[in-house]
């Protein structure tokens, strides 16, 4: 089988529908993020603030 070389992922933050490039992506214990609230589980009540993403944590 070949192996395959993924790029971009989606967010692992339960409540965004961002998807990030692997290369850009915030890593926390394993998991892809969009950016820096959404890996800290919006601990300030921020959303993502992307574009068409309604993420608030």
């Amino acid at each position: 089988m070949a192996s395959v070389d993924v790029e971009m992922v989606k967010c692992a933050c339960q409540d965004c529908v961002c998807v990030v490039q692997l290369t850009k992506a915030v890593s926390r214990d394993g998991k892809a993020y969009c950016c820096d609230d959404c890996a800290d589980s919006h601990k300030d009540h921020a959303g993502c603030e992307h574009a068409g993403c309604a993420c608030h944590g």
